[in-house]
């Protein structure tokens, strides 16, 4: 088991493509074994053979048509008034825009890439700092998929069994609190370097923008609506958002040619290929740990510091925290996620609490060097350095990481809300 594991990091420092080195890793395993190799295929199909998993490709659709459609203009324009005149100006309007947009989109990645643009240009104009500028939008786009709709619980839910309209309503308040956050640590840097600010604006001017924006602020109110009532499932959420998108782009807003959907279809399928590739190697990677019995094995490891529920919690937290600076976020949940799922629930951890816990630092890993995907994005839009950028975002990094810590503590900020619906 331990030489299985070293030749997959192997492979991985020779920069071969995850999906392939977890499959390349598995197959030697196995036929070392003596193993029929009908077993791999079987393994590598069962993977993404999951009905919860069809709402991936349709919420990387939504998010796309989003992005690419203008719709994320009239959600920045609304943030704007709202929060522009604060000390801090346009950093708050940032945040604000991504917690708007973590409703419909579900990847920080997405976030990053498709407000980015608009964000760091707006801030750089205004004269804002370049890292600075980069910094509160890298951080900010952690917050898309901590607040509903969200592609990686949608995936912890597959492999732990967890309800998934319960993490989502469980990343609500989570989210809020590292909106919160990042708008304090806003503020301050806002204060003390004198960022220009809007002036405040009229009531007439909040609401011909609240008015523009309506439609697309509609989308999450359908998606948790829908669910939290008991009209569809969050699979079938993925869809209707999907619909209402392509609704509001091609007939309401007309914002969207046919070549332009296209290029956005032809997006979302690679990005769902990626994936589903990384699920199926991973599937058959997670299968022969669960069969050498590692989780039996890491959970006696991990009781044998402590059998006290939030100390397990912390030193989870505390693993992924640290996985994350090197490791592919859906990786380590797809290798993680098996094994630890014995572990809380012989110690009495709700899986709604670690899923939740999990992805918020699944997300900080996004902005801490040396993977951090995020960091990569926006130091390219702002034309910095990727170390001008993980230095500005430091600031911000500290925050979540307290945030991370605060929601690992106290259980009830991420259970309030499923407890009092379901």
């Amino acid at each position: 088991m331990i030489g299985l594991v070293l030749f997959w990091m192997l492979l991985v420092v020779l920069n071969v493509p995850l999906a392939f080195s977890l499959a390349i890793a598995s197959t030697a395993f196995l036929l070392l074994q003596g193993q029929d190799l009908y077993i791999i295929v079987q393994r590598m199909v069962a993977g993404p053979d999951s009905f919860p998993l069809l709402a991936v490709p349709f919420f990387i659709l939504a998010g796309n048509l989003m992005n690419s459609t203008g719709i994320t203009k009239r959600l920045f324009n609304f943030a704007r008034v709202l929060v522009g005149h604060i000390p801090g100006g346009l950093g708050h309007v940032n945040v604000v825009a991504s917690i708007i947009f973590a409703g419909m989109s579900g990847s920080a990645v997405a976030d990053a890439a498709g407000l980015g643009v608009m964000e760091i240009e707006a801030m750089v104009e205004e004269g804002y700092d370049p890292d600075f500028s980069a910094a509160v939008t890298a951080a900010s786009a952690t917050i898309g998929p901590i607040i509903p709709p969200s592609i990686p619980m949608v995936l912890f839910g597959v492999l732990s069994g967890t309800s998934v309209g319960s993490l989502f309503l469980g990343g609500f308040i989570p989210g809020l609190l590292m909106g919160v956050g990042l708008m304090i640590g806003t503020y301050i840097i806002g204060v003390r370097r004198g960022y220009k600010v809007d002036r405040k604006p009229s009531a007439q001017e909040v609401w011909v923008t609240f008015r523009e924006a309506f439609l697309a602020l509609l989308t999450p109110v359908i998606i948790m609506g829908g669910i939290i009532t008991g009209i569809f499932t969050p699979t079938e959420a993925a869809i209707i958002t999907v619909m209402y998108a392509l609704l509001i782009s091609l007939v309401v807003y007309r914002s969207v040619g046919k070549r332009q959907l296209f290029d956005v279809i032809v997006d979302s399928i690679e990005f769902t290929a990626n994936i589903m590739i990384i699920v199926a190697a991973a599937n058959l990677f997670g299968w022969i740990i669960t069969r050498e019995n590692v989780p039996q094995m890491f959970t006696e490891l991990l009781l044998s510091f402590s059998t006290n529920p939030t100390i397990v919690m912390v030193l989870i937290a505390a693993l992924v925290l640290v996985l994350g600076c090197v490791m592919e976020g859906t990786s380590m949940m797809l290798i993680l996620v098996p094994i630890l799922m014995p572990t809380i629930v012989k110690v009495g951890i709700s899986p709604v609490h670690l899923g939740v816990v999990f992805v918020l630092c699944q997300m900080i890993g996004l902005i801490t060097p040396p993977f951090a995907v995020n960091l990569c994005i926006v130091s390219e839009i702002a034309d910095i350095s990727f170390e001008e950028a993980a230095k500005a975002t430091l600031p911000f990094l500290a925050i979540l990481v307290i945030v991370a810590l605060a929601v690992t503590l106290f259980p009830q900020i991420v259970l309030f809300l499923p407890e009092l619906v379901y």
